[in-house]
């Protein structure tokens, strides 16, 4: 074995800032959920809405990379992005997804698993209307997940449409938009001394309640 395998096998911390139990955690995993965020937030973590999102294809391939939450309701967890792209084809074959928050600064890991479903154009319209103008014009200009010859494809593209739109406001592309991703199983990791984590995971019941379990680390 290899001094590099050796030196990342070695690589460990113990977690000892806080513990989770059942009454903290509560009995409506969106309001812990916020709860956490909100500690998230004072904590000053960077990034704090960034969040693994995985997909998988038709042949139940996985794939993973990292969006931002836009949107969190009663419903649940919101994201924008292409629906032209890789992921976007993705949920349309298989609408379920994961999302999965880090926050390593507490210590805190959620994962949250759910249907897909396209959040309403109205919805979309007003976020894209929020957005700088540059990440609006880039919308159009993306291909998004398709192969280009030349990363001077998009700096064309993007001055094309920059002077297309330069005295109308930017109208949303159709192919751009937001998913909700409604939560079915929600956990919550919280990081523990000699790797006895705490975890407390909801289950969406019927009657829109929730049912609650400590899992074994």
């Amino acid at each position: 074995m290899s001094a590099a395998h050796l030196n990342i096998a070695d690589i460990r911390r113990e977690y000892m800032l806080q513990e989770l139990d059942e009454a903290s955690a509560g009995d409506d995993p969106l309001i812990f959920f916020k709860k956490w965020f909100s500690e998230a937030e004072a904590a000053a973590i960077t990034e704090i809405n960034a969040m693994t999102l995985a997909t998988a294809d038709t042949g139940g391939l996985p794939h993973a990379r990292i969006v931002l939450l836009k949107g969190l309701d009663q419903d649940g967890f919101v994201f924008y992005t292409n629906y032209d792209s890789a992921k976007g084809k993705e949920l349309v074959t298989n609408p379920f997804a994961c999302l999965v928050f880090f926050w390593k600064e507490l210590e805190r890991q959620v994962r949250i698993e759910g249907v897909v479903e396209k959040v309403k154009e109205e919805e979309s319209d007003i976020y894209f209307q929020s957005r700088p103008e540059g990440s609006r014009i880039g919308a159009w200009a993306s291909p998004q997940s398709r192969e280009i010859t030349h990363r001077n494809i998009l700096d064309i593209n993007y001055s094309k449409y920059q002077q297309e739109f330069s005295d109308i406001e930017i109208p949303r592309p159709p192919h751009w938009g937001g998913y909700r991703v409604l939560p079915n199983r929600i956990e919550f990791w919280q990081g523990r001394a000699s790797r006895m984590h705490d975890r407390i995971v909801f289950t969406k019941k019927e009657a829109g309640k929730w049912g609650r379990a400590r899992l074994a680390p």
